[in-house]
């Protein structure tokens, strides 16, 4: 990362946008499950934004491991990564859990679904907010 001068700022730049698409995509279908835009098909929606959000991810994935690679012996002494990862890791495991107990999104959308939907939305948002942090505390 540090014999090109532009790797980090490229990296930073894919790290945002992969930041973009998840919480974009991640967003919009769980409004969509919490009732916003109801008219629209969720399963169609679901179909279209989830590789959205997984390519998303991947590439946060990549460029979060290679600015990570950049100053390790900070990051992995700094709380607000910490909480970041956890974050994710709670995210990841909503994720899971929500395809786990509703596999068919055309067929109703219950408590347990707008309660993951919920947590999915609040959860990308702190992991944002907690990667955006990083730089201040």
């Amino acid at each position: 990362m540090q014999a090109w001068p532009y790797a980090y700022p490229i990296a930073n730049v894919a790290h945002v946008l992969g930041a973009i698409a998840v919480v974009g995509a991640m967003g919009v279908l769980d409004l969509r499950i919490l009732g916003w835009a109801a008219p629209l098909p969720l399963p169609a929606l679901a179909r279209a934004l989830t590789p959205v959000a997984v390519g998303g991810f991947v590439v946060m994935a990549v460029s979060g491991g290679l600015l990570f690679a950049a100053d390790a012996a900070a990051l992995a002494r700094s709380s607000v990564f910490q909480l970041k990862l956890v974050l994710i890791l709670l995210a990841l495991a909503n994720a899971a859990l929500f395809r786990i107990r509703t596999p068919d999104l055309a067929l109703s959308i219950g408590r347990v679904a707008r309660a993951g939907a919920a947590a999915s939305l609040g959860l990308w948002v702190a992991v944002v907010v907690a990667g955006r942090m990083i730089a201040y505390l």
